[in-house]
């Protein structure tokens, strides 16, 4: 009785050596952490900064003609969008940081643009989350005014209410409660950056914001560049047949 003897192996083993996976690496995770640290630190000092030592209602210019520093607070998400829906903005920056770290983990010790991508959108989203679960000013929708936000200070029996500058509760003024029902207290992102450069009569950007906005601006950038120099180096292989 015979036995059937390969002439050659099953399974093709490769001499090459696997790449090393970026959660077992110290430099990448160097990368990662060490972006998220100092774009987080600059966030919140900035922010402390600006709202500690520019008045509510002064302007002052960064670069002529191109940038100002004007201070804003944002019951919203991103443009303004959103007022009064700060829970799920709160569960959404949660989903896109479990998402940061499950590319991360994904990603191999080369990817060394990424893992400073993604440092970066780790930074952005801490650094507004942090205010929206900080920061609380009451916003008052008016529809002759538009929306007053501040810091409530009093209310009266004559259904008036008292709000000062946020967040010192400065230059307080006596005004009409509000009916809109959006109005109230409300978590807030503090934005203090305003692009000036205008092409005619058009603002290029018309938002205030913050550098958490801009480290999540270009770290969103930087990953989709990177998502796309993969889909053009590494097309997608047909199989072959049998």
């Amino acid at each position: 009785m015979s036995t059937y003897q390969p002439t050659e192996p099953l399974v093709a083993v490769s001499d090459e050596p696997r790449e090393r996976w970026a959660i077992g690496d110290f430099s990448s995770h160097a990368r990662l952490w060490g972006c998220a640290v100092v774009g987080l630190v600059a966030d919140l000092w900035t922010k402390d900064w600006a709202f500690r030592e520019i008045g509510p209602h002064e302007t002052r210019t960064l670069i002529p003609n191109l940038a100002s520093l004007q201070l804003s607070l944002n019951p919203g998400a991103l443009f303004g969008l959103g007022a009064g829906l700060a829970p799920i903005f709160v569960g959404a920056s949660a989903l896109a940081l479990m998402f940061v770290l499950y590319l991360f983990a994904h990603s191999t010790r080369s990817r060394r643009s990424m893992h400073i991508a993604l440092g970066l959108v780790l930074a952005g989203a801490i650094g507004n989350l942090y205010d929206r679960t900080t920061q609380n000013a009451y916003v008052a929708s008016y529809s002759n005014r538009g929306r007053i936000i501040g810091t409530l200070l009093e209310e009266d029996p004559n259904g008036r209410i008292k709000i000062g500058d946020f967040p010192t509760g400065a230059n307080a003024q006596w005004m009409d409660r509000p009916s809109d029902p959006r109005s109230g207290p409300q978590p807030v992102v503090r934005d203090f950056i305003k692009i000036e450069a205008r092409i005619g009569d058009f603002s290029l950007w018309p938002w205030i914001f913050n550098i958490a906005d801009a480290l999540l601006v270009v770290g969103v950038a930087m990953l989709l560049l990177n998502f796309w120099f993969d889909h053009k180096h590494h097309p997608r292989e047909e199989p072959t047949a049998p």
